[in-house]
């Protein structure tokens, strides 16, 4: 029976060799070819401003902002980041309105994002004036500082505390400055452990901590369990031990959960194989990130070895219909492998990221979501599918230098 949510994977495996031809410097055309696309028809209107860094014209901006972080275009690094400061100031001014204060806290689909974008195109262009994103992006660390700020649910990565805690990360990267206090770190923290402790008692779960999303127990990287516990490792050194030790325990858990190479939806679920979700926001190639993280930290081969087996089911399985984009597509895959070849230093890893993401591949998945295949409720979703291509041709393309 055909699988209804990926293409079968008919290339040759690694035999030693990389892809002739797939030099950093052949993908330049392909990827100005697409930025152009893009901005022809990327909304500037604040009506258009909706959805965040998500599937919002924010997203263009950091698309922008990352294709100028890359020495290949130097040339093009002035107006891309002009352009990109175009869009993100119509952004920052439509999420400055937003009625509801608590989703202005949102990473993915709301205002952190956005500022954090903001600030980042800012220091790029060497403007003193991205303080001004970052204070707001800052101020609203006390936001998510109550248990149940969300009635939705308030830990998880695209509106909750995870994601406001990831996107202070990446700005401490991109800034090279500290972006919250200790104490705030601590405090948003503790307010995550709090809240998973509270609901697994709830709830009379066999495990330390757990959440919800709209009331769904979620284990996968966009609303789930396992981004949560990502983030609270990547700030393990602001946990108390006890903290430590459910954290931990929480991460064996969701390993334990593993159905052949992937993980359900939802806790309790049964995947079915025939159609099972290997996607990064619901299946092993987002929950591969946490167990990569909890490697690095203690080096348990158990961790890496859960990885390598996400990573095989992503090769059988990682042609998604569905798309290019980063957290249903063929994208999310190939950053699968990028991942392992990092763990690893493996070039088969490098190889299979190169299958998931040349030009060819790639803009077939385009072609296919522009067919009908894929549907779209709004431009901007269907142009930031076209962004994650260039991220992850970006990407693989870097890996090789």
């Amino acid at each position: 029976m055909e699988n209804t949510r990926c293409f079968a994977n008919r290339f040759t495996d690694y035999k030693g060799a990389l892809l002739p031809g797939q030099s950093a410097e052949a993908i330049v055309p392909a990827v100005i070819a697409t930025v152009d696309k893009i901005l022809k028809k990327v909304p500037i209107d604040t009506s258009d401003c909706d959805g965040g860094l998500y599937d919002g014209p924010a997203g263009v901006a950091y698309m922008l902002y990352h294709v100028t972080e890359c020495p290949l275009f130097s040339e093009h690094r002035d107006v891309y980041l002009k352009t990109a400061k175009q869009i993100i100031d119509v952004s920052v001014k439509y999420v400055d309105a937003e009625p509801d204060e608590n989703m202005r806290a949102a990473f993915l689909l709301g205002g952190a994002g956005i500022y954090a974008v903001a600030a980042m195109i800012y220091k790029s262009m060497g403007l003193a004036d991205f303080v001004k994103p970052l204070t707001k992006f800052r101020n609203l660390w006390e936001v998510c500082a109550p248990i149940n700020f969300l009635e939705c649910g308030s830990d998880e990565l695209f509106v909750g505390r995870a994601g406001y805690l990831c996107a202070a990360l990446v700005l401490k990267q991109k800034l090279g400055i500290e972006i919250l206090s200790k104490d705030q770190i601590k405090s948003i923290c503790q307010a995550i452990i709090e809240s998973g402790k509270q609901y697994a008692r709830r709830k009379r779960k066999p495990f330390p901590l757990m959440y919800s999303y709209y009331g769904t127990e979620y284990l996968g990287a966009a609303h789930g369990l396992s981004s949560v516990l990502q983030m609270l490792l990547s700030y393990q050194d602001m946990l108390r031990g006890a903290e430590k030790d459910l954290v931990w325990q929480s991460v064996d858990f969701l390993m334990n959960q593993e159905q052949n190479c992937n993980w359900p939806a939802e806790l309790g679920a049964i995947i079915e194989r025939e159609n099972e979700l290997v996607h990064w926001c619901h299946g092993a190639p987002g929950v591969a990130y946490l167990f990569a993280k909890a490697y690095l930290i203690n080096k348990k081969p158990q961790y890496l070895d859960t990885c390598i087996r996400s990573g095989e089911l992503v090769w059988q399985k990682g042609l998604l219909k569905k798309g290019p984009g980063i957290c249903h597509g063929v994208a999310g895959s190939a950053y699968v492998f990028l991942l392992l070849y990092r763990l690893t230093g493996n070039s088969k890893y490098i190889y299979r990221a190169q299958r998931q993401e040349t030009p060819s591949t790639a803009l077939s998945s385009v072609h296919i979501s522009c067919s009908g295949l894929c549907s779209s409720s709004k431009p901007t979703q269907l142009l930031t599918w076209m962004d994650t291509v260039l991220f992850s041709l970006l990407s693989v393309k870097l890996m090789m230098v």
